[in-house]
């Protein structure tokens, strides 16, 4: 589905990620996990096309995107919720949402895709005239995510989707994540949470001062004594 290969990124003279490799197979839940700092939202925006990439290669689905616009990338099957959500909140719900379908493959049918989305966020459908300002925080994160679904992605980006949110809506939020996946969607998802992450995807990749440190299935990096030390505490 997705495959990065000795990715290199810098903002100016500053390099950010040095010889990144990763590889997500389709339709499962594959994680980044670092802490704060290192490098996550950097690569997701370089694979988005948002950064330039100074050295490397992007491909998804088997072709180059290295030279293909943000925008299109979209058109392919790309899409990403991103940290901090970023709705429009001057918009209602419903009209945050038909922004997420302005893609030519998706718009003449996106009466049918808001639909689908009401029956996954059945909140949003209450709140489908309220404006996106005045959701409550896990809303807005339902909000994020049913607009990235708009588009039809067939690799979605979660980036920090558990930031800001009680662990309740935590629970919640990863519920709907593992929906969406089982509808066949595949999900790279990134998290400082590495017990959140870990929980739900099946392979992860451990991302420490822009390289990757280790990768390994989802139970075998929660029991790595690194992981342990470094992330969980123990």
């Amino acid at each position: 589905m997705l495959e990065v290969k000795d990715l290199q990124i810098f903002y100016g003279d500053a390099q950010a990620l040095w010889d990144i490799s990763i590889r997500v197979r389709p339709k499962e839940i594959c994680t980044l996990v670092g802490a704060n700092g290192a490098g996550k939202t950097t690569l997701l925006k370089a694979i988005c096309g948002l950064v330039p990439v100074a050295a490397g290669k992007i491909s998804l689905l088997g072709k180059d995107v290295n030279a293909v616009p943000a925008n299109e990338r979209v058109s392919l099957g790309l899409s990403m919720v991103p940290e901090g959500r970023k709705i429009f909140t001057g918009m209602t719900v419903e009209e945050n949402l038909k922004i997420g379908a302005y893609v030519n493959k998706v718009w003449n049918r996106k009466e049918e895709f808001l639909e689908k989305n009401y029956d996954l966020f059945p909140r949003l459908k209450e709140r489908r005239n309220q404006m996106g300002g005045t959701l409550s925080g896990g809303e807005r994160q339902m909000l994020a995510i049913a607009r990235a679904l708009m588009s039809q992605p067939d690799l979605l980006f979660l980036d920090e989707p558990s930031l800001g949110l009680s662990p309740k809506f935590v629970d919640h939020v990863m519920e709907i994540v593992r929906s969406i996946n089982d509808k066949g969607v595949t999900i790279l998802l990134v998290e400082q949470n590495i017990n959140i992450a870990l929980g739900v995807a099946q392979r992860g990749y451990v991302l420490e001062s822009g390289r990757i440190v280790m990768h390994d299935d989802a139970q075998a990096l929660l029991a790595n004594p690194h992981v342990k030390e470094a992330y969980l505490g123990m």
